[in-house]
């Protein structure tokens, strides 16, 4: 069955009236059998909306620029490339333990 202009709007305004369908039905007094069915057929329904394709530019993405740093608490520091290995880092810290 075609979905007419009325339960698609009883659809529309249940989806975004946060109630369940059957709270929604009884607000309205509509039969939830039947709304159950429309909103079945409506979603069956074909999809009207046009699909079309946009053109992008991939670009590639900036190098990462920030830096690792440690910081002992008397001060040192190291500051190391985020492109160092991690495992290298882990027996780093692992040494310094």
């Amino acid at each position: 069955m075609a979905v007419t202009t009325k339960w698609r709007q009883h659809i529309e305004n249940w989806q975004s009236s946060g109630l369940s369908q059957a709270e929604y039905c009884l607000q309205q007094r509509i039969n939830v059998r039947t709304f159950a069915a429309r909103l079945c057929d409506y979603r069956k329904r074909p999809s009207t909306e046009s699909v079309a394709l946009v053109p992008v530019q991939i670009v590639a993405a900036a190098p990462a620029t920030a830096a690792i740093v440690f910081t002992h608490v008397h001060g040192h520091r190291l500051e190391l490339s985020p492109s160092v290995p991690a495992g290298w880092v882990a027996e780093l810290l692992r040494c310094l333990a």
